[in-house]
């Protein structure tokens, strides 16, 4: 039988753990809404991505 050393070896990865909180907050959102299916803007609006879009400045070549 192997037994993890102590001291706390375990890895995180964090792009898991954000996907994960991210799934969550689709759930959250979808058991809270009225509706049978979560709108394009909704899950937009859960996830944040508006808010991320104006976060990046985007250029074009010219």
């Amino acid at each position: 039988m192997h037994v993890a050393p102590v001291g706390g070896t375990a890895v995180q990865d964090h792009v898991a753990l954000a996907e994960i909180e991210l799934c969550g907050e689709l759930i959250i959102a979808a058991s809270a809404a009225e509706e049978e299916r979560l709108s394009l803007e909704s899950i937009d609006e859960v996830l944040k991505v508006a808010e991320e879009r104006e976060g990046r400045k985007v250029t074009t070549p010219g």
